[in-house]
């Protein structure tokens, strides 16, 4: 038996209410995210010179002491990485994004598409990106609650991210599609703040 055999659709904490359907459900990308989030070529390379120099200056039980601290936490990262690419969905409905997260402890965490103030795409390499979202008046989450599904370094007011997702400028269309007909064009500057995707931008305002 699954934790998630409780979850009446996968993703979700119950069954969608009438009028509501789901659009895109994916997951992070877990490699992707081991870059871009946990920064471990960062991690690597710290090690890396940290070791080249005790080597260099004959050190040998530091750059020993290195190269097992190298492997212990990029594994340790790799693993946890893993982890979240596994457990994580994200969902798109015409009404909500939802947000399945948590290794150890799951939760889901809705965010209703008219709390959207702009969603920005960030293109990672190839089709991944992330899509970080800004919120209007809903409750402030927490930082801690939301990584590493959260812009980096945004503690006071965290910024929830769909993380290294394949297709990504495809769902980013998904959102901008959705979440304007819950916040329809009203004026010419909307719709210049509101102009579709373009193939060579990475920026979405919703």
């Amino acid at each position: 038996m699954s934790e998630y055999d409780h979850e009446p659709v996968r993703g979700l904490p119950e069954a969608l209410p009438e009028g509501e359907h789901i659009l895109w459900q994916g997951a992070p990308d877990w490699k992707r995210m081991a870059r871009s989030a946990l920064h471990i070529r960062l991690v690597l390379l710290y090690f890396a010179v940290i070791g080249g120099l005790a080597v260099v200056q004959g050190d040998m039980p530091t750059a020993g002491a290195m190269l097992v601290s190298a492997v212990i936490v990029t594994g340790f990262l790799t693993l946890y990485t893993y982890g979240v690419g596994r457990t994580t969905v994200y969902t798109l409905t015409n009404k909500r994004i939802v947000l399945r997260i948590g290794v150890a402890l799951n939760k889901c965490i809705n965010i209703p598409l008219s709390e959207i103030e702009t969603a920005d795409l960030k293109m990672l390499g190839g089709d991944t990106g992330s899509i970080v979202l800004s919120l209007k008046g809903m409750p402030r989450m927490g930082y801690t609650m939301l990584w590493p599904h959260a812009r980096s370094l945004r503690f006071v007011r965290p910024q929830p991210m769909l993380r290294a997702i394949p297709d990504a400028r495809g769902v980013a269309k998904q959102l901008f599609d959705a979440t304007v007909q819950l916040q329809p064009v009203v004026s010419a500057n909307d719709a210049a703040r509101h102009a579709p995707l373009q193939p060579e931008m990475e920026g979405l305002t919703a």
